[in-house]
């Protein structure tokens, strides 16, 4: 066991993340797959697309037919016939041809690029003039230009939005093997924690902590499971932690961390069989008492019951290690919006700050204006 109390970086405790290992998989449809995360890489069992087509509504042609055309000097072309849509055409372009084709039709042999209707005026039945000159492959996608056939389209431990299913529907593929959902139990503690719908005592607190870390488990790809509150009862916490590891893949105790006499959390971890405490303490700000345990094969965390430092701890250090459960690559997880401070901040040396903001527009740049309080 590492000494109490024994800070560790922010970096050095997320790097912990990849000792353990992401649950187990299984096969969904496709349409049951949105938030999940792949299992498998996704092959292609066609060229996407699958023939030369128009990326635009106008006229498919040879591109040599519209070389220095303008409005001055409009190029002359033969309307050789109309695409329907889902059709094969049963004809060819050649020089000084055009045919009719709406976006996603299939290109006529011959023809290498589409001029936009915008930049065709129809003189007759059988003739138009074009007044804009175009260049090989414009305004159309080439046979398998998106993904190749058996290309690998999506790879394993990316997470599904509607455009990879899109993809992936592109592919061929009605089912896809996805890691399970992490199940993470949730536990608050102490005293002076009583149930949302009973009014607080004097020194009472509505237990917050349940239901902010359920939404953070929900929104990470996880699936919360609260076991209530538990009392400052080393008896009670010791039994209600050994339920949850037995029936969830993580757990969170939120409460129990900081350092006092009736803080039971430490002395408990340590009496789980195959309990090992890794980290007691994160130089982060607020958040520093943090706990992180591994019972078997489980990450165990010891969170602060201030309702505003157990978020910030799990969104920067707890959610990684969820994302490792939930077999999510390291690589997709990115700030969602950059942002420029409005004020200068001073922090205290030897840790990191985490500073709620709220965000607004300034002269055409996205300002954070820092929301000051106290780590509770």
């Amino acid at each position: 066991m590492k000494a109490f109390f024994n800070v560790e970086t922010i970096e050095a405790v997320v790097a912990q993340a990849a000792d353990f290992h992401a649950v187990d998989t299984e096969v969904v449809p496709l349409v049951e797959s949105l938030g999940r995360v792949l299992a498998e890489d996704i092959h292609s069992d066609v060229d996407i697309p699958d023939f030369n087509r128009s990326t635009m509504d106008g006229y498919a042609v040879k591109a040599a037919s519209t070389f220095g055309a303008s409005e001055a000097n409009p190029a002359y072309l033969t309307i050789k016939g109309q695409i329907p849509m889902g059709v094969r055409p049963d004809f060819s372009i050649g020089p000084g041809e055009a045919a009719r084709i709406a976006t996603g039709g299939m290109l006529p042999m011959g023809a290498d690029s589409v001029i936009m209707v915008e930049y065709i005026d129809t003189l007759d039945d059988t003739t138009i003039e074009a007044y804009r000159s175009i260049a090989p492959g414009q305004n159309t996608i080439e046979k398998g230009e998106d993904i190749q056939r058996s290309e690998v389209a999506l790879v394993r431990g990316r997470r599904i939005r509607p455009q990879e299913a899109g993809l992936i529907a592109a592919c061929g593929k009605m089912a896809v093997s996805v890691f399970r959902r992490p199940m993470v139990g949730i536990i608050s503690t102490g005293d002076e924690v009583v149930p949302v719908d009973q009014v607080p005592g004097e020194g009472q607190i509505r237990d917050i902590n349940t239901h902010s870390l359920s939404g953070q488990v929900l929104e990470a790809g996880g699936v919360p499971v609260a076991f209530g509150i538990v009392k400052d009862s080393r008896e009670d916490l010791m039994a209600r932690c050994q339920l949850a590891l037995r029936t969830t893949d993580m757990v969170l105790i939120s409460g129990g961390s900081s350092v006092g006499t009736r803080d039971f959390t430490v002395e408990v971890l340590e009496s789980l069989p195959d309990t090992n405490i890794l980290v007691h303490g994160i130089s982060i700000s607020p958040g520093k008492p943090t706990i992180l345990a591994r019972s078997g094969h489980k990450p165990f965390w010891g969170l602060p019951g201030h309702a505003a430092s157990a978020m910030v701890v799990f969104a920067v250090v707890v959610r990684p290690f969820l994302d490792r459960l939930n077999g999510l690559s390291a690589d997709t997880r990115k700030f969602p919006v950059q942002a420029v401070l409005n004020r200068n901040l001073a922090s205290a040396q030897g840790r990191v700050d985490y500073v709620r903001v709220r965000l607004f527009e300034s002269d055409g740049k996205v300002m954070a204006e820092p929301i000051l309080g106290k780590s509770g």
